[in-house]
């Protein structure tokens, strides 16, 4: 989490921004990244640097699902693991076109 406000203070920076309201994330099922820990990590820090942030401020995830594509038969499936087995022609040639995001979406702030 700290990385993620890292890079958000950066931008906003730039911007004038000193504190923060929201901060909106997309995370993937597959990108190793925990929601249920970056909100745990999230409320600590801002306990820790309230300064930086707005007595309300929140923290969204958007969760994004796991797909993958056959490179050989197109069949689109939810993989349980960045490498899979298409369940249709049983290939493992599963090509993953979303679930491994994990991006500030936007932030808000004053």
């Amino acid at each position: 989490m700290g990385d993620i406000l890292d890079i958000i203070m950066k931008d906003a920076e730039s911007k004038g921004i000193k504190q923060f309201s929201r901060i909106d994330l997309i995370v993937g099922e597959l990108s190793n990244a925990m929601p249920d820990a970056l909100t745990m990590a999230f409320e600590i820090y801002k306990e820790q640097n309230a300064q930086l942030f707005t007595k309300d401020a929140s923290l969204h995830i958007q969760f994004e699902e796991a797909m993958s594509e056959c490179i050989f038969c197109k069949t689109v499936y939810k993989p349980d693991f960045k490498i899979s087995i298409c369940p249709s022609c049983h290939m493992p040639s599963g090509k993953l076109i979303s679930g491994e995001t994990f991006q500030v979406l936007s932030y808000e702030g004053e």
